[in-house]
């Protein structure tokens, strides 16, 4: 049995994020006027938790207005219209972790896309 170390713990603690982030934010009710201010809380609310270093959200405004209820004027966001960009900080060691729609999967993909070791 090998010990845990930094780069274990990075690597958890990015993948609970974006499985958080994932699924407290799926399901709110989004439309065009109010999709800035979503990017904006979910960024800002995950931005606080522990050892996240950076976040970015953008929310797929095509596929927002492709959805829109023709008599209430809102959708509901779905993790297909996501794509985030996290940065995680343990210790010395700084995890890129993504989650983007992969069209050839036809799914929203959670990903680790660089690890790096910092001074």
């Amino acid at each position: 049995m090998r010990s845990i170390n930094e780069k274990d713990n990075a690597l958890f603690e990015a993948g609970i994020k974006l499985g958080a982030l994932y699924h407290q934010f799926t399901g709110s009710p989004v439309n065009l006027r109010t999709v800035d201010s979503l990017e904006k809380a979910i960024e800002e609310s995950i931005s606080v938790q522990p050892y996240v270093n950076s976040i970015s959200v953008k929310i797929d405004r095509e596929m927002i207005r492709s959805k829109l209820n023709k008599e209430f004027g809102y959708c509901e966001l779905e993790g297909r219209m996501l794509e985030v960009v996290l940065e995680i900080k343990y210790g010395n060691v700084l995890i890129k972790a993504s989650l983007k729609f992969d069209k050839m999967l036809d799914y929203p993909l959670m990903k680790i896309e660089e690890i790096s070791n910092i001074q």
